[in-house]
């Protein structure tokens, strides 16, 4: 019934068929946040699986043309997350142990392609294209859902600082990796031959696109300056956002890298950080319609048969192996690179667990990778990925969670949370009854002021500060007519 409703509403009015369509979107994934929330999962999880609900897969509420004039979302999502991501590559916790950093990221982003790629292409025998691509995709880490674990458990100390800058720059070799797979796969699908240019070309691209997002994150400076009101300071950083994705897509070039890029320049020459929660509090309802839309391109079926542009294996088989072995090489590339730097056996063990959630980035590239390559080869990519992060999704927040607190990165005990004297001044021992008391005496002392969220209250303060201008205009206006 909802399904013929759409179809007559996209025949009398292609504008009311996207209205509709958005809306539904919207409601439907909110309303399978509910269920979610109540089985302890995040909220990707539940966009992911309401866009293959209501895809033309399954219910089929979505016209494929409304989806297909959705597009340009991957290219948008993809900007709000690494302009986000570019908060946490701070200069100064970098120049502490920046070298080791790198190389940690390094031994397992370069360890998790590797694997993926011999798995691939050497025992199951698929295509060199899609082995490539899709080994690049393994690289990545999804930073939300890392830091969600972060601020949920409030959890602090040298394996948080590694954790950050790690998937900082994780991010940034995964997309250097891509943007080499995706010039290679492109040159042998097209039957041009593989030669030195199509892995320098890339990097150059990308090398200028990070100094051109640079120039961004400077000029956005002034622009933003603290007198300028907080909402037009919203409208300015979205309006460049916009304008950088549009030149990248312009010039068929991924917008992460030069979003990252103007997030850590203007982050670390401003220390502005409301932007960023003004951002994060803005940008719900765009990576929701991202999460779902890029669900509806997710063929279930698919998985249970195979692509002949592929190889001669089940795509479930592919999505299993690539779902298991990029788990351990990520754990297993961490903890060499730990060892490596001669990092502490709390470090070294449990970073890997950290590092296994996978949805944002990769989606978005996988988007774009499916858009470039066409045809069974991108379905399969996007299948793929797809399975892969609902999945990762599943199981990351939880492995997250375990390294926190496997690491002594917090604790839910009470006797950790707070050092108190176990004697009194009189060197007599206190009773458990008043040890309790002064312990949660103190949890209470350290306590914030207030329990909104500060993206929250970031909003919140900008929307009380227009009002505040538009009244004062009003009373003004009023003045002056008297």
């Amino acid at each position: 019934m909802l399904t013929e409703f759409v179809k007559k509403a996209e025949a009398s009015s292609p504008s009311a068929a996207v209205i509709i369509s958005v809306s539904l979107m919207l409601f439907l994934a909110f309303l399978m946040t509910r269920i979610t929330k109540r089985l302890k999962l995040p909220n990707v999880t539940a966009y992911i699986i309401t866009g293959i609900l209501i895809g033309p897969f399954c219910l089929d509420f979505i016209p494929e043309t409304v989806i297909d004039g959705m597009d340009f979302l991957s290219d948008i999502a993809l900007a709000f997350i690494s302009f986000s991501t570019g908060q946490f590559f701070r200069f100064s916790s970098l120049k502490k142990n920046g070298p080791k950093v790198i190389l940690i990221t390094l031994f397992e982003a370069c360890f998790a392609s590797a694997a993926i790629f011999a798995l691939a292409y050497g025992v199951l025998k698929l295509s060199l294209t899609f082995s490539i691509v899709l080994s690049a995709l393994a690289a990545t880490t999804a930073p939300a859902s890392t830091m969600m674990t972060i601020r949920q458990t409030g959890a602090k100390g040298d394996f948080v600082d590694t954790l950050l800058q790690v998937v900082a720059i994780d991010n940034i070799v995964g997309l250097l990796a891509y943007s080499v797979a995706i010039s290679v796969a492109s040159a042998s699908i097209s039957g041009s031959g593989f030669n030195v240019t199509d892995v320098l070309i890339p990097m150059a691209t990308n090398i200028g696109v990070l100094l051109l997002g640079c120039v961004f994150g400077i000029l956005m400076k002034p622009l933003l300056q603290n007198k300028r009101s907080t909402d037009n300071r919203l409208i300015i950083m979205i309006a460049f956002l916009f304008a950088f994705c549009g030149i990248c897509v312009t010039l068929d070039i991924s917008p992460l890298l030069g979003c990252m890029s103007i997030g850590t320049v203007y982050f670390n020459i401003t220390e502005d950080d409301k932007l960023f929660k003004q951002l994060n509090y803005f940008n719900p309802p765009i990576l929701l319609l991202f999460f779902v839309r890029s669900g509806t391109n997710f063929d279930l079926t698919a998985l249970f048969g195979q692509s002949s542009t592929v190889g001669t294996v089940s795509l479930l088989t592919v999505g299993i192996v690539y779902f298991i072995a990029r788990i351990v090489s990520k754990y297993g590339g961490a903890f060499l690179g730990c060892l490596v730097c001669k990092k502490p056996a709390s470090i070294r063990n449990y970073l890997g667990l950290a590092l296994i959630p996978q949805a944002g980035v990769a989606i978005g590239l996988a988007a774009l990778g499916a858009r470039t390559l066409g045809g069974e080869t991108g379905d399969a990519l996007n299948t793929i990925i797809l399975a892969s992060s609902i999945l990762y999704e599943l199981v990351g927040p939880v492995c997250a969670k375990l390294s926190l607190h496997l690491s002594g990165s917090y604790s839910e005990k009470i006797e950790n949370l707070v050092n108190v004297n176990e004697v009194d001044e009189s060197g007599n021992k206190k009773s458990e009854v008043d040890i309790l008391i002064e312990r949660i005496n103190k949890i209470q002392e350290e306590l914030p002021p207030h329990t909104v969220n500060e993206d929250e209250n970031a909003f919140t303060s900008a929307a009380e500060e227009h009002y505040d201008n538009q009244s004062n205009f009003a009373r003004f206006g009023r003045f002056r007519r008297r």
